[in-house]
Formats: C-alpha cells, sequence, structure tokens
C-alpha cells in the first residue's frame, strides 16, 4: 500500500504535518511493506530537505498514492478521485461552508476518514491536537494579561520553537499573585494544566481557590461538576450532566467573583446551558479581567467569545454592560483571547505529538485487518456515499 503525505493547500497556510521525518521513519521501520511518499511543500514546518535526509520521496505529483494524510480541509479542486483521504474536514457538524466538500468527496468516490472520527469503541478520541490548543491558549492568554495591565511584553507564540521557549519566556516575567480558573479535564484542559504546571503556578483546591489569598498566582481546575448545578438541588454528576444538560444551570459566578483569569478548555455540545453569563460578568463582584476561550465555541457557553480572533490579532475587548465588542484600551474592557487554531504556533511540537499519536493508534488498522474497527468507525464516506454511522448528514449534503 502507497500512503502520501499531502502538501496542505487551504489558504492560510497551515505549516502542521500529520507526520515529521522521525515519524515517518518509524512508520517505515514498524511496517516495512508500507511506501512512503511525501508531496513537495514549501510552507511546511519540516522541509522537503529533511525528508529527504530520512529517506524518503519527495514528489510533485502524489496520484500515485492509495492513502492521503493532510491536516486542514483539502480544496474541492485538488481532491484526486478515488482516493483515501484523512483530514480535519470540519463536516461531521454540518457545517454549512464545508458542504461542497462533502458533496465532492461522495462525487469523487473518495473514502473520507477524518481525524475527529477517529474514535475507539466507547468512542473516545483517539487523536488531536487539543494538547497543544491548551499550551498554546495559556500561553497567550497570561501573554494577554501582560499586555493588558502593562506589566510585561511576550513575544507570540508563533515566533518561537517549541513549548519549552514559552515556559522560559513565562518564568522571565514577574507576575502578580493571580488566580486562574481553568475547566476542562480533556485534552485542551489538560494541555493547559501543563503549561502551568511547568511554569510553576500553584494549583490549589476549590475551597481555598475561593475563600483564601495567596502570595504567588495559583489555580484550579474544574471539571462539569465544579462549574453547573442540578436545577433541582440534587447533586450533580458528570455523567448525569452527559445525560441530562437541560436539568442543569450555571453555579460559575462563585468563580468568576475570585478569578482574575478565566481559561476555557472545557468540551461543550449544543443544548448545554452557558457557563459563564454576561450578566456575572457585568456583576459589581466580578473579578475576571482576561478571558482565554481555547475551546472557542462562538455564542456559546462563554458570553464574551462573540467571534474567534486571529494569530496575528489574537485580542479583543468585551464590554459586558451592554455584550458588545470594544477596543482593547476601553476602560471597562475585558480582554478575550478566542483564537481557533492555536496549535498552528507550535506547529513542530504539534506535528511529532500528532504523528506519535496516529502511529500508534491509527496505523496499525491499515496492517491487522482493521481488526478493531477504527478505519470502519471513522469512515464518513466511501463508495460514493455516506456510511451508515454518518448517514444523519443526508440532508446535509442533498
Amino acid at each position: 500500500m502507497k500512503f502520501g503525505i499531502i502538501k496542505e493547500g487551504k489558504i492560510p497556510a497551515d505549516k502542521r504535518v500529520v507526520f515529521s521525518p522521525n515519524a515517518l521513519q518509524k512508520f517505515k521501520t514498524t511496517f516495512n511493506e508500507a511506501e512512503l511518499f511525501v508531496e513537495s511543500s514549501d510552507i511546511r514546518v519540516f522541509s522537503d530537505e529533511s525528508y529527504k535526509e530520512a529517506g524518503f520521496e519527495i514528489l510533485s505529483d502524489i496520484s500515485n498514492c492509495d492513502v492521503l494524510f493532510g491536516v486542514k480541509e483539502v480544496p474541492v479542486e485538488q481532491l484526486i478521485p478515488n482516493k483515501t483521504y484523512f483530514f480535519f474536514s470540519h463536516t461531521i457538524k454540518k457545517q454549512p461552508y464545508n458542504k461542497k466538500l462533502l458533496q465532492a468527496c461522495i462525487e469523487k468516490n473518495i473514502t473520507l476518514i477524518d481525524h475527529e472520527t477517529l474514535v475507539d469503541k466507547n468512542n473516545i478520541r483517539l487523536i488531536g491536537f487539543g494538547r497543544y490548543a491548551g499550551i498554546v491558549g495559556a500561553y497567550n492568554t497570561m501573554r494577554a494579561f501582560g499586555i493588558k495591565y502593562e506589566l510585561f511584553s511576550l513575544a507570540k507564540a508563533e515566533k518561537l520553537g517549541s513549548k519549552q521557549d514559552l515556559i522560559a519566556r513565562l518564568q522571565k516575567p514577574f507576575m502578580p499573585p493571580l488566580k486562574i480558573a481553568l475547566t476542562g479535564t480533556g485534552k485542551v484542559g489538560m494541555g493547559a494544566k501543563e503549561l502551568l504546571d511547568d511554569v510553576g503556578y500553584k494549583q490549589v483546591d476549590i475551597q481555598s481557590f475561593l475563600t483564601k489569598d495567596f502570595d504567588e498566582p495559583v489555580y484550579v481546575q474544574l471539571d462539569v461538576e465544579d462549574y453547573y448545578r442540578r436545577i433541582d438541588g440534587k447533586p450533580a454528576t458528570k455523567d448525569d450532566f452527559i445525560a441530562n444538560p437541560n436539568d442543569y444551570e450555571s453555579d460559575f459566578e462563585k468563580f468568576s467573583q475570585v478569578a482574575d483569569i478565566v481559561l476555557a478548555g472545557h468540551f461543550y455540545k449544543d443544548g448545554s446551558p452557558k457557563i459563564l453569563t454576561k450578566e456575572m460578568l457585568n456583576a459589581p463582584l466580578n473579578q475576571v479581567k482576561v478571558i482565554g476561550d481555547i475551546s472557542c465555541d462562538i455564542l456559546g457557553p462563554i458570553d464574551s467569545t462573540l467571534r474567534s480572533s486571529t494569530i496575528e490579532e489574537p485580542f479583543y475587548g468585551y464590554y459586558a454592560r451592554e455584550d458588545k465588542e470594544v477596543s482593547l484600551d476601553h476602560p471597562a474592557a475585558i480582554t478575550v483571547m478566542a483564537v481557533d487554531n492555536l496549535p498552528c504556533e507550535l506547529p513542530k511540537d504539534a506535528s511529532e505529538g500528532f504523528g506519535e499519536m496516529f502511529l500508534e493508534s491509527v496505523i496499525p488498522a491499515f496492517f491487522n485487518g482493521d481488526k478493531d474497527e477504527i478505519l470502519k468507525r471513522a469512515t464518513i464516506c466511501t463508495n460514493g456515499k455516506l456510511t451508515e454511522r454518518f448517514s444523519y448528514l443526508e440532508d446535509y449534503i442533498k
């Protein structure tokens, strides 16, 4: 079987790649029957030369391959018929801007496997860039705080080479005794926690966070049962919330009254109640000054996330009293960081981590007959039609 790494075609350009040269070497060593090729790219974080030095052929035409690996959506005109593609398609939630992409995959008899749909038998995602979104998001949010209060000026993450560079930058500035509320315990939340821990910020329990003062930066990590409560007053549990989100309401105001910074790294699905509302942010006792919405659900559970921001312009001001965007220097502005493609700022580390997960969890399925049905579960369309698992997209593509 012939596997190919494609050049990213979506604009703006993404420097990430599924397999680094080292990961591709490990792929070849582990599965020596595989034939591996790399499409020439002048934007990839790893140069063509680095793949050549690792022993791989660089091609300008990748159409000889059976399976093609990319990161972002492939432009419709660049799709090669009758191939198997892996990339983030952003179609499974019926995103209107990618309707034509899924239609084209079906028309061109493409087998589409979305990185987001690669799950185990318990429907737990196998791979993703969430950890790096958390790492970069936490860094950007601390950078925003420094800019807001003119305490320090940190370089943009995209200008730095690795996670270690981010840590080194954050360890230098004098940081006041901040309180940081971090939501989420998945890959995104744990990525943010990883950075806070590596920098040396102290984790505290909920009661201490709410009632004590500290002489150093501290953070608390919160899960569903910590920031939601049942409307009827019964005990809250994560399983119950997932099954009955309409029975819950936000219990976050006790945190917004003491936290200087909110880092939002939680998972959110349509129908869940809000977490941090404009009323909380406009309340007299509100203490939140900077919000880093790493999950970045537009008009979702964090009311200040009016839109996504960009790597070039990562921050905007939010005026809670009128629920609107304002300039960063507005006297009542809360600073919002809501970049929706954070891992792009750390492309080398993100690519290396992604490739390791992919090799461990996905590639074996090509050589063991897909015995755990990883590929089968993840396939959105094949043979010119949607698979049964994704048949709910039928009305979306018509």
